[in-house]
């Protein structure tokens, strides 16, 4: 089990949390409405429901 312990943490670990982070100012600032809105209009695009 040492070799976790000896190497760094992976990249896509730091991207992950800058995410969460992102999210969470987003949440605070009442945003969510606006991305969900955006979420939805982008999967209909793609689906051709739209």
């Amino acid at each position: 089990m040492r070799f976790w312990k000896k190497n760094k943490p992976p990249i896509w670990l730091f991207g992950t949390l800058a995410g969460i982070l992102f999210l969470g100012i987003g949440g605070a600032l009442d945003q969510f409405a606006v991305i969900w809105r955006k979420a939805v209009m982008i999967c209909m695009e793609c689906i051709g429901i739209g």
